[in-house]
């Protein structure tokens, strides 16, 4: 990892400062990304904001900067973000400090703003060298999300149209997704239906995948496959519940979209299942349709009480090895299966100690 200090004078990091709202914010000539595309804007509070014009006009140390040195010969801001933003701001006109604008200055208190020199380092290196420092420097401020440290280390043309599809307040994944109810969690601008759609295309490898395409011309190939996920996920559940946007539909779709489902069984499954009071988890009724993996539904546990009578109507006698234990050293069990429609009751409950306990959830 190549890292360099540099010295740069307000003047020059905030030539050209552009913000366009989604489109991002610009400054250094055009050759810096302040805030890139789509990615969720910070708001200082007011304090903070004037703090930092505060410390540029007392000529006071202000923190340093980082920023990411692009193929392109371009840059992103990795750390500074609002910092340099408040100063492009003020510079602009866009808020007064104590009442004064900066057009309001003296052309001499003017040029002691501008001749403020920041301090940034330079970072280059390997995907993984930038990705690994990166989170180490995450550590102040605003801190980035995971996927928004990836898109500072895999810029091109790729992540620009992936950016486009899935990062952009009411972009294309947003609607397809809550057409008819929303089956994806989280926020476009926070970078999360990226991450959960490059997650669900590469088995969790997301920046394998990323490296893999960061210079393909677009990304269509993760925009058809999101949109066969969920054309899949409409056609095979038909009636949509608020739960479903809690799912991970992806990882369902690659394992059983070569299998012939029946929407009508499934529908009737699952509401047999919601109505289920010892099933606490109800999204996790929607993988387990599917895989038979009762962990999904996180069933309900027999309580203290519940435990307490089963103990004493034993006698402290563990039911398989019919030896005696205290109460502590023993774990509640299902005599007859919750998927044979044992229920969690008192009359349903035995205590087995530890090690039959295991034995018998291991079998």
């Amino acid at each position: 990892m190549k890292i360099d200090l540099h010295k740069i004078q307000i003047r020059k990091v905030i030539a050209d400062y552009k913000d366009s709202a989604e489109e991002g914010v610009v400054a250094y000539g055009g050759k810096l990304d302040i805030r890139p595309k789509y990615q969720r804007e910070f708001v200082y509070k007011d304090k903070q904001r004037d703090a930092v014009i505060e410390t540029v006009k007392q000529d006071f140390p202000l923190n340093v900067m980082y920023w990411m040195v692009r193929e392109d010969g371009g840059y992103e801001v990795l750390d500074g973000q609002q910092r340099t933003i408040s100063i492009g701001q003020y510079v602009n006109g866009d808020f007064s400090l104590n009442d004064r604008f900066f057009h309001n200055l003296t052309k001499e208190e003017q040029n002691e703003i501008l001749d403020y020199e920041l301090m940034i380092y330079f970072c280059e290196g390997t995907d993984k060298e930038r990705l690994d420092w990166f989170r180490i420097i995450n550590i102040a401020g605003e801190k980035l999300t995971d996927q928004e440290i990836r898109n500072a280390v895999y810029t091109g043309p790729w992540l620009s149209d992936a950016k486009l599809k899935f990062s952009k307040s009411n972009c294309a994944a947003y609607l397809l997704a809550n057409d008819g109810g929303q089956l994806v969690s989280g926020s476009p601008i926070r970078q999360e239906y990226l991450e959960t759609s490059l997650s669900w295309i590469n088995d969790g490898k997301i920046e394998d995948y990323m490296a893999k395409h960061q210079h393909k011309k677009n990304a269509e190939e993760l925009w058809d496959y999101f949109q066969n996920v969920i054309a899949w996920v409409r056609a095979n559940f038909t009636n949509y519940r608020r739960e479903m946007s809690s799912v991970q539909w992806g990882e369902l779709y690659n394992k059983f979209r070569d299998e012939k489902l029946n929407s009508g069984k499934l529908e009737a499954e699952i509401k047999e299942l919601m109505q289920d009071e010892d099933v606490t988890k109800k999204s996790g009724i929607y993988p387990y349709v599917l895989t038979r993996q009762e962990n999904h539904l996180s069933i309900r546990a027999f309580n203290d009480k519940m435990k307490r009578e089963s103990y004493e109507r034993q006698k402290g006698k563990c039911v398989w090895c019919k030896k005696t234990f205290e109460f502590e050293e023993m774990e509640a069990d299902h005599i007859t299966p919750w998927h044979e429609g044992g229920k969690t009751t008192a009359k349903n409950c035995q205590m087995l100690c530890k090690d039959d306990n295991r034995k018998k959830s291991g079998k």
